[in-house]
């Protein structure tokens, strides 16, 4: 969530990033916030007069003990237990103001950075970079769940039977597939530099709202009630809470995890097109990028990530491209967002793989991820993470961009790892 510095100290410049991000009533918003503030901090030049005063009455009890002055200890005693009583009420306003405070901040979204495009929709997003090529297809090429159910790559009826619309099953050659991108996917990333994680795909609500994806205002998370735990919509979720009220030391940064993990999202309001075949499940596979960095280098390190993504893509040989999000489609906890895209011929659209996102201190704010400077100040980390990748689209472009007549061709990188050039 946002520091409450970061509301104070430039108003104005707050009320214009949430109205880029198209949140509604931004200046009311922040004027909330800043009225709580206010009382909160009211509050707690009450809490320490009184705790003050407390104090310095209290000393001189056992003096007049000892001097036999009862009657004026006794008044003194009486005089503590009023101001101990003013305490307890002061302190319970205290908290009171403060979880309201919390609760508002946690309505509001993150900060677009200056470089962020103003812009509604994915309309408005920027094109930064194109790649890859397109390849030469048969004539009417068909699409993956065509292919799919032609090579007996994935049943998509036998998920509904089993757990309903969105839950393929994977079988033979797209199971192995799948199998053969997944330790592609990881290899890769540990050969940059990361730490493979194997986290759970459960979280607890503090994990939820540590990353912001609680409270759930779209109603995407499945929870299990009886035990209240959310399975995981990626596993952003998990290894960035990994370090939740951690205080890292600077020599310990950029920290680079990856992992893979099921997926689940309950993708409510989809329909049409965009829920065909494998363009939007319920629960898919995913490897996910994380990084905790100081704010020095997350940009860098920004950078590195979304190079990393294009290697990758550049090396599964798919046309892509790269779009810089405008305010209004960037998510909830982002300060800046690039989507890698590849493209369907067979479709004819853009297929999203990948979201790379720099959250600045917002994630870290509300999991106190923290390190300590030089030593000494202790100051809030910035969190980053990207798909790389997640494998349903790229099993689709894949799938349609590599048909022939002969069957399915397998990327060059891909082949060590699939046992083969082709599928039949």
């Amino acid at each position: 969530m946002l520091t409450i510095s970061q509301i104070t100290e430039n108003k104005e410049a707050a009320i214009q990033g949430l109205n880029k991000k198209l949140f509604p009533h931004a200046e009311e918003a922040i004027g909330q916030v800043i009225a709580l503030n206010d009382r909160r901090k009211a509050v707690q030049t009450q809490l320490d007069e009184n705790l003050s005063q407390q104090n310095s009455i209290s000393k001189g009890i056992g003096q007049l003990m000892r001097e036999g002055k009862r009657d004026e200890a006794n008044q003194i005693k009486q005089q503590v237990a009023q101001l101990k009583e003013t305490s307890k009420q002061l302190q319970a306003d205290k908290e009171k103001v403060e979880e309201e405070l919390k609760q508002l901040l946690y309505t509001i979204p993150n900060l677009p950075y200056p470089e962020v495009p103003d812009g509604a929709t994915a309309a408005d997003n920027v094109v930064e970079k194109m790649g890859g090529q397109e390849k030469p297809l048969p004539k009417d090429p068909l699409p993956h769940w065509e292919l799919a159910k032609k090579y007996h790559l994935i049943d998509f009826d036998l998920g509904v039977k089993i757990s309903g619309a969105g839950f393929p099953v994977y079988t033979g050659q797209g199971a192995h597939l799948q199998r053969a991108l997944v330790n592609f996917f990881l290899d890769e990333a540990i050969k940059a530099g990361y730490t493979e994680i194997q986290p759970p795909t459960v979280v607890n609500q503090a994990s939820g709202y540590g990353t912001g994806q609680l409270p759930d205002k779209e109603g995407q998370m499945y929870h299990c009630e009886v035990d209240d735990l959310y399975l995981i919509p990626t596993a952003e979720v998990p290894v960035t809470n990994i370090f939740r009220d951690v205080i890292l030391d600077e020599k310990q940064l950029p920290i680079k995890c990856c992992a893979y993990t099921e997926c689940f999202r309950r993708e409510a309001g989809s329909y049409g097109k965009d829920v065909r075949g494998l363009n939007r499940l319920h629960e898919f596979s995913k490897i996910e990028l994380v990084r905790i960095d100081t704010p020095e280098h997350s940009r860098q390190s920004h950078k590195e990530m979304l190079d990393h993504v294009e290697g990758l893509l550049q090396k599964l040989e798919l046309p892509y491209r790269i779009l810089r999000l405008c305010g209004g489609d960037m998510s909830f906890t982002s300060s800046i967002c690039f989507d890698f895209e590849v493209y369907s011929e067979a479709q004819k659209r853009w297929l999203e793989v990948s979201s790379v996102s720099n959250f600045d201190t917002y994630q870290a704010n509300r999991m106190h991820c923290r390190y300590r400077k030089d030593g000494k100040k202790i100051t809030l980390c910035h969190t980053l993470n990207g798909s790389a990748l997640a494998l349903p689209r790229i099993v689709a472009a894949l799938l349609e961009d590599n048909q022939t007549p002969d069957g399915i061709k397998i990327p060059k990188a891909l082949q060590p790892y699939f046992g083969a050039d082709m599928i039949k």
